[in-house]
């Protein structure tokens, strides 16, 4: 079929605006690999590194030198392992009867929910809420609050109406319970939906550090974020930064920081590429209503 020169240049501006912004998402992160494999003094020496001159495995030897980084990762991955856990099945129990036409208080509880979506307490109502249910300083308090995301409720929920009714009636008929319904019927058929929303709750839960500095006081239960976040405060001081640390032990805070972007940022990026084929039909087909 015959394209018009409008559709042909509208095509073009927008492979351009994608190439320009795929830039402007991937350039930073390549710069931070390339900068985190730099020598201590070519790091102080320049701006930023595209290629090193000199290939240096400093900071990262720095990071690994202690427990605390591996350790944090190791909570950061328990967090998100956990907590999408929870986030999928509370969200699809959810979704289920609100997606069943037969459920007659289901206008009022979807007109709650999109309530929450406008309107929240605030932090301290919810920091008041935590304590007072004793989860202040334990991994619920990362993992409850927001259990349930409105926004991803709905995507589910019109997912599952989109399932032909024939298939719950049949099951009925043959004597299926509701839960049978849901993980035998339901979530399979519902699969692209699912892996899409639970790369959106684990990127969720891996990025997440506000929830850790708020609830958490233990140390040892700071997840990778929280660590990223102290160790660019520190390198803003410049400590490891002077020109007599550079064949010093401490690398340059710059390094270090660029370094723990990286080790916190690729184990989310392994993840990607097994969800990736189910992530543009999930939210799609999610996002129709009929």
């Amino acid at each position: 079929m015959h394209r018009s020169w409008g559709s042909k240049l509208f095509d073009s501006v927008n492979y351009f605006l994608l190439f320009l912004m795929a830039v402007i998402t991937v350039v930073p992160f390549l710069l931070n690999v390339t900068g985190s494999f730099a020598a201590p003094k070519e790091a102080l020496q320049k701006s930023f590194v595209i290629i090193p001159e000199t290939f240096s495995l400093a900071a990262y030897r720095y990071i690994f030198s202690t427990n605390t980084i591996p350790h944090s990762l190791w909570v950061t991955i328990f967090i998100t392992v956990a907590g999408t856990a929870i986030n999928i099945v509370l969200t699809a129990l959810m979704a289920f009867p609100l997606a069943n036409k037969r459920l007659r208080i289901r206008k009022p509880v979807m007109l709650m929910v999109i309530f929450s979506m406008l309107f929240s307490g605030g932090m301290i109502p919810t920091y008041l809420v935590v304590k007072n249910l004793g989860l202040l300083d334990t991994y619920g308090a990362l993992l409850l609050p927001g259990a349930i995301s409105a926004f991803y409720l709905i995507i589910l929920k019109n997912f599952f109406a989109q399932l032909p009714d024939e298939l719950e009636d049949s099951a009925r008929i043959d004597g299926a319970s509701d839960p049978q319904i849901l993980f035998m019927i339901v979530i399979p058929l519902s699969m692209p939906a699912i892996a899409t929303l639970t790369l959106f709750y684990a990127v969720g839960h891996w990025n997440q550090f506000l929830n850790a500095l708020l609830y958490i006081n233990d140390a040892s239960k700071f997840p990778i974020q929280v660590w990223l976040r102290q160790i660019v405060l520190l390198s803003q001081t410049g400590i490891g930064d002077s020109a007599n640390n550079f064949e010093g032990v401490i690398p340059p805070g710059k390094t270090i920081q660029m370094g723990v972007t990286v080790v916190s940022t690729v184990p989310i990026l392994l993840v990607y590429p097994f969800l990736q084929r189910h992530f543009a039909k999930g939210v799609l087909l999610g996002s129709v209503k009929e």
